[in-house]
């Protein structure tokens, strides 16, 4: 079982590092537990390269098979730690920072001290990932990013994403009226996770389009956005929260208020065609108690 499970972690994944990181075992031992298990079989399950790892194709007729008998294990555990009265096992929720900040400080405290016996794993990379595919329970992302097909849990509150610039760069270049003024300033642009630079959305009386403003500074951390814009290196667009303590103390100004409207924030989603462990249930509980869960 052991070895069929690792198989379907890396399979999922296609990786043997973040298959092995999720399973808590070398890289090594899984692979020499994929090649027993080749071995056993008779058969080879995985073709692999040095960049990438595939199903052959009785690897993949094996893990549509193996699948619903995994998840029928964990059902059949799952029920009986309801037996018990208390939740078990591991939980694994896939968040980005603002999201895992907000959950460690409102919401897993309380689920650690109710759930003793669940293992959270709280996995912040910062990648919009198929949850389902690559075995989480539950994944953390902007409301109006959630999958149809998903369930989901507000909480949090609104959020907004605001254009912040030091006040020594104003001076010196000016603050800009409207979103189309930004074409005449330095703007300190963003790569998302999948390698596309961020497009700056705005929104007002109804109107709503997204810039790709110009600029020579790309990041790809909000932390490290606004602490470039405190430097004077240009103007940030990038979530409230993240500039907040520096607009607190002045050393950050918002320009372009009114074209920044706020949205809904954040939710927690799941699948709604499969059953759901008591954990997460019990994380979900204690999620609707947070300000702005729903």
């Amino acid at each position: 079982m052991n070895d069929l499970a690792a198989f379907s972690a890396v399979a999922h994944h296609r990786s043997f590092r973040k298959a092995a990181d999720t399973l808590g075992v070398s890289r090594s031992s899984l692979s020499h537990a994929l090649i027993g298990l080749e071995e056993k079989l008779d058969i080879r399950l995985l073709n692999r390269t040095t960049r990438s790892v595939s199903l052959t194709q009785a690897g993949a007729e094996l893990l549509e098979r193996l699948d619903p008998l995994l998840r029928g294990l964990d059902d059949a555990l799952d029920a009986l730690s309801k037996a018990r009265g208390r939740p078990s096992g591991t939980l694994r929720i896939n968040a980005n920072k603002s999201g895992a900040r907000i959950l460690l400080r409102e919401v897993v405290p309380q689920f650690m001290a109710a759930c003793p016996g669940v293992e959270l794993d709280l996995v912040s990379e910062g990648q919009l990932v198929d949850i389902v595919g690559q075995g989480f329970d539950a994944g953390v992302r902007l409301f109006e990013a959630v999958p149809q097909d998903m369930v989901a849990v507000r909480f949090g509150g609104e959020a907004r994403f605001i254009a912040v610039a030091a006040p020594s760069y104003l001076r010196e270049r000016g603050e800009p009226r409207t979103p189309y003024d930004l074409q005449a300033h330095v703007c300190i642009r963003q790569r998302l996770p999948s390698g596309k630079r961020y497009r700056w959305e705005f929104a007002r009386r109804g109107t709503e389009f997204a810039l790709d403003v110009p600029g020579t500074l790309t990041l790809d951390d909000n932390d490290l956005l606004a602490e470039a814009a405190t430097e004077g290196y240009g103007i940030a667009y990038l979530p409230e929260h993240f500039a907040r303590p520096f607009l607190e103390s002045g050393r950050l100004r918002i320009v372009l208020e009114d074209w920044c409207p706020p949205i809904d924030g954040l939710a927690l989603y799941y699948p709604s065609n499969r059953h759901m462990p008591s954990s997460l249930r019990a994380f979900i509980d204690i999620l609707k108690t947070v300000k702005g869960g729903s």
